[in-house]
């Protein structure tokens, strides 16, 4: 709680100072009291959704749309006031100037006024996260995308040539608010009629019965090879208080028995083999594994036991540290790697052949998309769901398409 107070005594503080820059712009009373009302009633709803706040249902619903109101407020009071402290700076140094320069000018005692061009600048460059924070809640979190790929290899069988692969990760089914728009989403992973579908874990945030509301829209999902996921970080429970460990060793039971349930293959460090006209790739599924204080429950080398260095070879392993840190100096050569994880941060910048930026960058080398070290490719999925900003923008939902290509097949 002293860490919301000291908070909120800056979030005035900025909202007070920043309202310099309004009310340069704007003469009109009503408009200064919309700012005060405006900003006082994000704080508000914040404080209200803080003081009956259980953490351990987590960071989601009405909880998370007061903290990002109350952030987008925030990020809009901290550029108006990094514009003006810097006219402020600016007209310090003028009035010294002119005090200096101009003692018989009657004039020179009086502090320059503010500048419309300026106020204006702070205004709209402050208005573009602000914007884009509330649009990502209200619109972007379902606005799925459906981005294809196509890999070549010489190895590939060619029974599989033109194979088709529909990866999604990163459900976080227990921040779903709108049944219709994620049964649309399951609907178009459907309609690209990939002949087998791939999950790369994190099925829920913290607890099991978060999917159940949504069991029977997943439940729908076809591909003619079936249905195939991992375990993610959030599904082991970790995030979560829980009465005793039994408590949550049975909440990881119930989530498996859950995804048999609705027709996934839970691959738990082992592996299990694609078949097609007599010929067959290997797919190899890993536990989480992640870098740093993520768990490390992924064992490679157990998973890939029964396996044949020859093999054409596909890991799903959830976090992409892993590829980078173990899989790519593996011994074993594999070929593609499916993972999820990063969620592109919910937020960034992207332009097809232009730019692609998140501040996920700065954690994550491999933060989405497809990417080649090494004569192996990984695929970082945007995930398909969201969790903490209960939004997106500019990193929008994803559901992977690749296909498989045998170099010199027409």
């Amino acid at each position: 709680m002293s860490r919301f107070i000291i908070l909120s005594f800056l979030y005035v503080v900025l909202a007070i100072y920043g309202f310099q820059a309004f009310r340069t712009l704007f003469k009109s009373p009503w408009m200064h009291w919309a700012y005060g009302v405006l900003f006082l009633g994000a704080l508000l709803f914040l404080a209200i959704k803080i003081m009956g706040y259980d953490p351990s249902n987590g960071f989601k619903g009405s909880m998370a749309v007061a903290g990002t109101i109350f952030a987008a407020f925030f990020l809009l009071a901290l550029v108006l006031g990094f514009f003006l402290l810097l006219e402020d700076v600016v007209r310090l140094f003028g009035f010294g100037y002119n005090k200096l320069v101009g003692m018989s000018d009657p004039d020179a005692g009086y502090f320059p006024s503010r500048r419309k061009f300026i106020s204006g600048l702070a205004l709209g460059l402050a208005a573009l996260p602000f914007g884009a924070l509330l649009y990502g809640m209200y619109r972007g979190k379902y606005n799925y995308q459906v981005l294809k790929y196509e890999l070549e290899f010489d190895d590939l069988p060619d029974a599989f040539h033109n194979y088709q692969i529909t990866q999604i990760s990163d459900v976080h089914s227990g921040s779903f608010d709108d049944h219709n728009k994620v049964a649309y989403g399951v609907d178009l992973i459907n309609q690209q009629q990939s002949d087998v579908i791939f999950f790369t874990g994190d099925m829920v945030n913290n607890r099991s019965d978060e999917m159940e509301p949504w069991k029977d829209v997943f439940a729908r999902l076809e591909a003619k090879d079936g249905k195939f996921s991992i375990l993610g970080n959030h599904d082991y429970g970790d995030y979560a208080v829980w009465p005793t460990e039994q408590a949550k060793s049975k909440n990881l039971e119930d989530l498996k028995n859950l995804q048999k349930d609705m027709g996934f293959d839970l691959i738990l460090n082992s592996n299990r083999y694609l078949e097609k006209d007599g010929q067959k790739i290997a797919l190899v599924g890993v536990e989480n594994w992640g870098r740093g204080g993520f768990k490390k429950a992924g064992d490679l080398e157990k998973a890939k036991q029964g396996v044949s260095p020859n093999d054409f070879k596909i890991l799903l392993s959830h976090d992409p540290s892993h590829w980078e840190d173990v899989v790519i100096h593996d011994d074993y050569h594999f070929h593609l790697t499916l993972s999820g994880h990063t969620h592109g941060m919910q937020f960034g910048v992207e332009i097809p052949g232009w730019i692609k930026w998140s501040p996920v960058k700065w954690r994550y080398k491999y933060w989405a998309g497809i990417y080649k070290e090494l004569g192996q490719f990984i695929n970082v999925n945007r995930g398909f769901g969201f969790i903490g900003y209960p939004g997106r923008f500019g990193i929008w939902p994803e559901i992977s398409v690749i296909t498989l290509k045998k170099k010199g097949l027409a």
